[in-house]
C-alpha cells in the first residue's frame, strides 16, 4: 500500500500490520501517524484518557528491531489499540473513571491486552467509559468527563465502551478494547458506525477483578472482553489473537476458532422486534437491509416470531445482578461522582434485589434459558437483529428520569439477553439514516464466532463500511 507516514491512521489494522510485517512500513511510523490523529481530533471527541505516547514508541522501536532481526513482529505488528479504563495496562492506573481509583497502578496488563501485545500489536491510549462502567450507557465519568459522537454532538457515542469506538470510527487507533455484560461493546459501535465483537462467555480470557476479591456469579457469566474494530476483517485478527486457554483465567477454554462447516445454505432466524415492545422505522430498515445482503450472500433467511424466552431472560439478568451488587451499593454510590447513583437506582427499583431462595432458584432459570437458546440456535444457526431498537439517544438519557430510563433499557433488550445467556453476536454497520449510523447483529451459537463474522462480512461486502470519519461540528 503506497500511504505517505501521515496518513498510516485512516488504513486498517490488518493493513497496518501487512505494511510493517513487509517492510513497507515501520511500525515508529504508525504510531506516529496515529498519534498525530489523537492530536488533531481528539480534543473534540475526548475518547482518549491517558496518552502512552512514549511507551508506545518504544513498544515500536522494538518491534522495529525485531523485523530487522529477522524475527516474526506477530499478525498484528504495529497497530495501535485503546483499552477501556477498566481493562488493566501495565504500569497505567486502571481508574474506572472514578477519582478513588486515579492512582491505582496496574502490576501487570489483564489477559486480553498481553494477548494483543504478543501478537505485536501496541496500546497507545486509556479510553473513556461511564464511571465505574455504573453512571449509565452514555460515556461520561467522574475523572474525564463526556465522550462525544463524532457523528452528532447531540448523540450519545452509546456506551460503556464508548470511548474505544468513538476512537476507532475516528481513526485514533485500528483496534479497541472494550468489555459487554449487555450490549457495552456493541451499543457504541453500532452507534458510532463501527463493528464490534462480544464473544461466548469463556472464550477470551480475562480479569475483572477490582480489587482481590473476584466478582460474583452473575458478574463471572455476564462480563465478556471484546474488540472493536473498523471493519470486520480486523474483528476476525482480533478475535485470533484473544482466543484460547490462558492460566490468569479458568474459564477460559481451548475451543478451535473455526468450528465445523455447516449445513448450506445456513439459515437465519431474523427478530427485527424483539418482544415486540416496538422498534424505529429507521431501525426496522437496517435489519431489512442485512438480511437482503444475507440472502444475496446465499444464507436462507426468514423471519421468526422471536427469540426464546425474552422476558423471562430480561427479568432474570436484572433481578441476579441487582442482587449480588446491592451490599456493595452503599460504599460505591459515594464512588460515582455527582448524579453517578441515579442509573443504577432507577434500575434497582426495576428489579430489585431478591432474597436467597429467588436467587438460588434463578441459577436454575440461567441454565434452563441457555438450553432454550441453544436448541433454537440449533434450528437457526444465526440470529438477526437489531442492537439497539431506536437510533442514537442523547447523552444521559437513561439516567435522566424514569422514562428515559425505561426507553434505554426496552431498546437494548436483545443486548441484554444474549449477555445473559453467553452466546456470541457481532455488531456491524448498515449505514446512515439521517446523517447517522445504523447497524444490526448477529447472534450464533456458543463458540461459533466465526459463524458470526462470516454472515458480518458477507453484510459488510454488501452495505460497505462507513469509517473512519472526523468529528462533526
Amino acid at each position: 500500500m503506497d500511504r505517505t507516514t501521515g496518513t498510516w491512521w485512516s488504513a486498517t489494522a490488518g493493513e497496518q500490520a501487512a505494511a510493517v510485517r513487509s517492510g513497507g512500513a515501520s511500525a515508529a511510523e504508525i504510531v506516529e501517524s496515529q498519534l498525530a490523529r489523537i492530536a488533531e481530533v481528539d480534543p473534540a471527541v475526548n475518547a482518549v484518557t491517558q496518552l502512552l505516547a512514549d511507551r508506545a514508541r518504544e513498544t515500536a522501536a522494538e518491534l522495529d528491531r525485531q523485523r530487522s532481526r529477522g524475527e516474526d513482529p506477530g499478525p498484528l505488528a504495529g497497530a495501535c489499540f485503546t483499552v477501556k479504563e477498566s481493562i488493566a495496562i501495565e504500569g497505567v492506573p486502571t481508574t474506572h473513571g472514578a477519582s478513588h481509583f486515579a492512582n491505582a497502578v496496574a502490576a501487570a496488563d489483564a489477559p486480553p491486552v498481553a494477548r494483543l501485545r504478543a501478537a505485536g500489536a501496541i496500546p497507545i491510549a486509556h479510553s473513556n467509559m461511564p464511571t465505574l462502567t455504573l453512571a449509565g450507557m452514555h460515556t461520561r465519568s467522574e475523572l474525564f468527563g463526556d465522550t462525544a459522537n463524532p457523528w452528532d454532538p447531540g448523540r450519545t457515542p452509546g456506551g460503556s465502551s464508548g470511548g474505544d469506538a468513538a476512537a476507532v470510527a475516528c481513526g485514533m487507533a485500528g483496534l479497541g478494547l472494550g468489555n459487554d455484560a449487555g450490549g457495552s461493546v456493541r451499543i457504541p459501535a453500532s452507534f458510532c458506525g463501527v463493528a464490534a465483537l462480544k464473544p461466548t462467555y469463556g472464550r477470551f480470557a480475562a480479569d475483572h477483578r477490582m480489587g482481590p476479591e473476584d466478582p460474583p456469579f452473575g458478574a463471572q457469566v455476564c462480563v465478556v472482553d471484546g474488540p472493536i474494530a473498523r471493519s470486520v476483517a480486523d474483528l476476525r485478527l482480533a478475535f485470533e489473537a484473544l482466543a484460547g486457554a490462558d492460566p490468569a483465567d479458568p474459564r477460559a477454554v481451548p475451543v478451535p476458532l473455526r468450528g465445523a462447516p455447516l449445513e448450506h445454505p445456513v439459515r437465519v432466524a431474523v427478530v427485527a422486534d424483539p418482544g415486540g415492545r416496538g422498534v424505529h422505522p429507521e431501525v426496522r430498515r437496517a435489519v431489512d437491509r442485512a438480511a437482503d445482503a444475507l440472502r444475496d450472500a446465499g444464507y436462507a433467511v426468514e423471519e421468526v416470531a422471536d427469540v426464546p424466552r425474552l422476558e423471562e431472560a430480561l427479568a432474570a439478568y436484572g433481578s441476579m445482578l441487582m442482587t449480588e451488587f446491592a451490599p456493595s451499593w452503599p460504599v460505591v454510590k459515594t464512588l460515582l461522582g455527582e448524579g453517578g447513583h441515579r442509573y443504577i437506582e432507577m434500575s434497582t427499583a426495576k428489579e430489585g434485589p431478591v432474597d436467597a431462595a429467588e436467587y438460588q432458584r434463578l441459577t436454575g432459570v440461567h441454565l434452563s434459558l441457555r438450553r432454550a437458546w441453544a436448541r433454537f440456535l440449533d434450528e437457526y444457526p444465526l440470529v438477526l437483529g437489531p442492537v439497539f431498537t431506536e437510533p442514537p439517544v442523547p447523552p444521559g438519557l437513561e439516567s435522566r428520569d424514569e422514562a428515559g430510563h425505561e426507553r434505554v433499557s426496552t431498546a437494548m433488550r436483545l443486548c441484554s439477553a444474549t449477555s445473559f445467556v453467553g452466546v456470541p453476536a457481532v455488531a456491524v454497520p448498515t449505514g446512515l439514516a439521517a446523517g447517522l449510523p445504523t447497524g444490526v447483529q448477529l447472534i450464533g451459537r456458543p463458540y461459533r464466532e466465526d459463524v458470526c463474522l462470516d454472515a458480518a462480512a458477507a453484510v459488510e461486502e454488501r452495505l460497505g463500511v462507513l469509517t473512519p470519519t472526523s468529528p462533526a461540528a
